[in-house]
């Protein structure tokens, strides 16, 4: 009933009730004519309705104006709420707001939660080397220098503890260039067969060091022509594959998978390892996030690299998914646009 009232319409109705008392009240003292009882009536209609509409936006209109500037933003008093705009679409326009507003702290909290996380990771990871090559270093200088049994061993370690911090800068700066400069891949047709057979050669040792064997999905052999930047998703498959022999089982497999859809060509990389828990796959793309926090950091590594698998293909626009059984292995699988 109330759903469409407006202050018009609240002015009106207070006149009209205003208007009949007082011609009641007129009434009881001298009869009216007919004909001037109309006129009176509608003379005290519109003295009330002028007098109501102005005390009505004296007093609640000129609030619910501020109100109503306030939650669409206004800057100007150019906008479509007058006296004749109905109090419910007032409410529908707060409810609105008050979900998107809702919706935004949401998002900031989530935002301001990241970041404090992010900081203390990054932190962390960066004073891990630091500190390992700090103890070194002090070592050596306060006489350990001098001592052949220790001397060389605690150099290389430092300076292995140096290219370690110098990787997740790398990493950090690579993850800061694709976010920042997504028209800076370069599209051109390749061979997806060919720069996984480099790959794949690239990592044979570090396979064999770590009794992992790796294979590929040889089919007929003939090229598999994709669009994207062969330099960027060399690096999305050479990171996917590091992180599976990282995570695979003494005498395990990882194979490279082809699969055309329509226009894509979907690949695959399938391990039999240690697999992954469904609690940890909504955050495994997440920066430094590490499923397993001490076996990660004794096999090296960054921590960036499956953020910067999921930053280069966005900026490819596809997406990396992932699927995994505990103790049956994981496969991850993007697609590429075919050339």
């Amino acid at each position: 009933m109330f759903r469409n009232i407006t202050v018009h319409k609240v002015a009106f109705l207070l006149a009209s009730i205003e208007s009949a008392l007082a011609i009641l009240a007129l009434s009881y003292f001298a009869p009216f004519h007919f004909g001037k009882f109309i006129l009176v009536f509608l003379m005290l209609i519109v003295s009330f309705f002028v007098i109501n509409r102005y005390i009505l936006k004296a007093s609640i209109f000129n609030r619910i104006h501020l109100i109503y500037r306030m939650i669409r933003g206004a800057k100007t008093n150019d906008l479509d709420f007058d006296g004749n705009t109905s109090l419910d679409k007032l409410n529908t326009e707060v409810a609105n707001w008050a979900f998107k507003t809702k919706e935004e702290i949401s998002k900031l909290q989530s935002l301001s939660k990241y970041r404090k996380e992010y900081v203390g990771n990054i932190s962390h990871e960066l004073k891990t080397p630091i500190f390992s090559i700090q103890g070194y270093l002090h070592t050596l200088l306060e006489g350990g220098i001098h001592d052949e049994n220790i001397n060389v061993s605690y150099l290389q370690k430092a300076l292995y503890n140096l290219d370690r911090l110098e990787n997740i800068v790398e990493d950090l700066d690579t993850i800061n260039h694709l976010e920042s400069n997504k028209d800076a891949i370069i599209i051109a047709p390749f061979d997806i067969r060919e720069l996984i057979k480099k790959v794949l050669g690239e990592l044979e040792k570090v396979a064999s060091d770590a009794s992992i064997i790796l294979n590929y999905d040889v089919g007929d052999s003939s090229p598999i022509m994709v669009m994207g930047d062969q330099k960027r998703i060399h690096q999305v498959i050479y990171n996917l594959l590091i992180n599976s022999i990282k995570y695979g089982k003494e005498g395990g497999t990882t194979k490279v998978n082809f699969h055309p859809i329509e226009k894509q060509i979907v690949v695959e990389v399938v391990d039999d390892g240690i697999g992954i828990e469904e609690r940890h796959l909504n955050h495994l793309f997440d920066r430094f996030y590490r499923v397993d926090q001490s076996r990660s950091r004794s096999l090296g590594g960054s921590g960036l690299g499956l953020s910067i698998v999921k930053h280069i293909l966005e900026t490819h626009d596809q997406s990396i998914s992932v699927s995994s059984v505990p103790g049956a292995g994981s496969t991850f699988s993007f697609a590429l646009n075919r050339s």
